[in-house]
């Protein structure tokens, strides 16, 4: 029908009243583009030095903060489980089931069964555990080598998470691999 209700007088009003020109600011006065890059071109900027400074500030920052994060979701993992060592440690069953004959001694059964394949899982987490230590330290080291700005705090206490994190998986892994931590029952 050809009436209209107040809420779409009231719409189209408020889209008539913000329809201004993008050279006003909130005091009234005209600026313009050439202004704002004369006054970029003054400060001594041209315009490569100041997008190399934009993009050399901002690539800095995201890398140092994924590689943080990476390396805490790593040391995570690590601590965990991951799916690839779950799928070795079931290769490394089938392996030992195939190789054992049903004749022999029940501790060779036992360590090719499942030993090997509890040591293939803490050798995949003391791999993620690793890389998770040594992504961290890359990462917190980083500022002194050729980037000497301030490091976020945020990226800071991230990394030495992922440190942390891999470091308690390396010794958890370690400890596994070698028995130490919940080795395998005696067959006797």
């Amino acid at each position: 029908m050809g009436t209209k209700t107040v809420d779409e007088a009231a719409d189209e009003q408020a889209v008539d009243i913000t329809k201004t020109d993008a050279s006003d600011d909130v005091t009234g006065t005209d600026t313009d583009d050439d202004e704002v890059l004369e006054d970029g071109l003054d400060a001594g900027l041209d315009d490569a030095g100041l997008d190399d400074a934009v993009a050399k500030e901002g690539a800095t920052g995201v890398g140092q903060g994924a590689g943080a994060v990476v390396s805490a979701v790593l040391g995570l993992v690590s601590l965990s489980g991951s799916w690839i060592g779950t799928i070795a440690g079931a290769r490394q069953t089938l392996v030992g089931q195939l190789e054992t004959s049903s004749s022999a001694s029940v501790a060779k059964q036992i360590q090719a069964v499942y030993g090997d394949a509890w040591q293939t899982t803490a050798l995949w987490a003391g791999l993620f555990a690793l890389t998770a230590l040594v992504t961290g330290v890359v990462v917190l080291a980083r500022p002194a080598f050729g980037n000497p700005g301030p490091q976020a705090p945020w990226i800071k206490s991230v990394s030495w998470a992922g440190v942390a994190l891999g470091v308690i998986g390396l010794l958890l892994a370690v400890l596994k691999y070698t028995d130490a931590l919940l080795g395998l029952p005696s067959a006797s």
